[in-house]
């Protein structure tokens, strides 16, 4: 069985964001989870995602991200 990429969407709190849209889908590589939050970020944040953590099965790999520009 293999490992799934996923991005948790999290709110300004850094709650995880509860609900059917907008979700992430799963990703059979690091490299395609990547590459999908380069592509959906703006509207993500027009959706009020504020920061994502990348997790391999329910392994953090790394975040939470903030999508915001730095002040």
């Amino acid at each position: 069985m293999s490992t799934q990429w996923r991005w948790d969407l999290l709110d300004e709190a850094g709650n995880p964001m509860v609900g059917p849209e907008p979700a992430s889908p799963s990703f059979p590589t690091q490299s395609e989870a990547e590459s999908w939050i380069g592509e959906v970020w703006p509207e993500l944040v027009d959706a009020n995602i504020d920061a994502v953590t990348l997790r391999e099965g329910e392994t953090i790999v790394y975040g939470p991200m903030s999508l915001r520009p730095a002040p």
